[in-house]
């Protein structure tokens, strides 16, 4: 029997061309309550024996097709990962994937290390009395984020949580999710840090770290422009002190207001999680108080003032790559130039997401294709997954 990827709903055969060696730091899933599909000689699509099988990729790689499964009845909703199309092909595992982006600081080797308790402990005795530190230790610890590791690594990207409230309701929050729904992989900031406590964070980081750069907006906050008060004040205090590393905010923009406030402090690079540059599509996924023309706006002040900004592209083979979403996002290239886009993929069920999502209208082009073709058309526009170190 031949291996079965989906694209969206469509299932097909997968071939070798659609297929990498298994990234050695990849996980495999078995998906419940999912039959797995193979494909015979003669063409015919059936079920096999058994549940479906998912990778999930480590970072750096961008999935091309979703695994080829029937869903049984009464089968419960998936919880939030990047479910991959994978094989076997002569006699070893491969998924259906390319490689984006080769970062060696994002090497899972990197974090999780035996000294890391030591560490934490000595950034708390460093930093008396401050409630960052205690949930960035958590976050370490507990949930294993690499940016709020970084903080006590003393090294590149740290992340600073700053708020505890959102004005979009994402169907795929890995911070926040209705009980009724998949868990969260973590839990969400109950607090909101004094520009003193971001300040002095902010400071010890900047000062020490290679190629350093502090992130508001991470997985365990609401979107950082709502605390565009305490943000702006705080990036100021840490400008007085220091002129040294990145300032970055993961945003959904959609606050326009606070964005520029934040602009305006002292911010470096901006990086905006986005779905689609189709209007309704947008809408349908982060079903927000704020329309995309918000974000538009936040993004052209950005790139008006200097910032450089990436978009954090949620992808999801079958949806991102169809003909009118690729159509769209060659307008919105022309009208907003921003300098790189970060594909991620999108971690969540496949089946639920395409249930709230606008039908496709048109074919399909194939997620090589779809980024090749935006290259092609913007030469500039850096392809990656990562947000990069920008030399000032």
């Amino acid at each position: 029997m031949g291996a079965v990827g989906r694209s969206g709903s469509q299932l097909r055969p997968l071939t070798p061309e659609d297929l990498i060696p298994l990234p050695e730091s990849a996980d495999l899933m078995f998906l419940p309550d999912r039959q797995a599909m193979g494909v015979a000689g003669d063409g015919e699509m059936m079920p096999l024996t058994g549940n479906a099988v998912a990778a999930i990729l480590p970072a750096g790689y961008t999935r091309t097709l979703l695994p080829g499964f029937q869903r049984l009845e009464d089968a419960g909703q998936l919880p939030l990962y990047g479910y991959t199309a994978v094989a076997v092909y002569k006699d070893e595992l491969y998924a259906a994937a390319i490689y984006t982006d080769e970062n060696h600081k994002w090497d899972p080797a990197n974090y999780n290390t035996h000294d890391l308790k030591k560490l934490v402990r000595k950034v708390k005795k460093d930093l008396p009395d401050n409630s960052l530190v205690e949930h960035l230790a958590n976050c370490s610890l507990e949930w294993h984020c690499c940016t709020a590791e970084n903080l006590f690594y003393r090294r590149w990207e740290c992340g600073i949580p700053t708020s505890p409230v959102c004005n979009a309701n994402c169907f795929g929050c890995i911070s926040l999710q209705p009980a009724e729904c998949c868990p969260s992989p973590q839990s969400r900031i109950k607090f909101r840090p004094t520009p003193e406590e971001i300040a002095a964070i902010g400071i010890y980081h900047l000062e020490a770290a290679p190629e350093g750069i502090i992130s508001f907006g991470q997985g365990c906050e609401g979107e950082p422009s709502l605390a565009a008060d305490n943000i702006s004040a705080g990036i100021r205090l840490i400008r007085a002190r220091t002129g040294r590393g990145q300032i970055n905010i993961n945003t959904n923009a959609g606050y326009t207001e606070g964005i520029r406030k934040i602009v305006d402090a002292g911010l470096d690079t901006m990086r905006v999680s986005i779905i689609s540059a189709i209007p309704e599509s947008y809408a349908a996924y982060y079903r927000s108080s704020y329309q995309l023309a918000d974000v538009k706006a936040s993004i052209s002040y950005a790139l008006d003032k200097g910032i450089y900004v990436s978009l954090n592209m949620l992808y999801f083979p079958g949806f991102n790559d169809r003909a009118e979403e690729l159509a769209a996002w060659k307008e919105f290239f022309r009208e907003l130039p921003v300098q790189m886009i970060q594909v991620r993929n999108l971690n969540i069920d496949p089946d639920a997401f395409l249930a709230i999502m606008p039908e496709q209208q048109s074919e399909c082009v194939g997620t090589r294709a779809f980024l090749q073709e935006l290259h092609q058309a913007y030469p500039q526009l850096v392809i990656g997954s990562f947000s990069h170190y920008v030399e000032k």
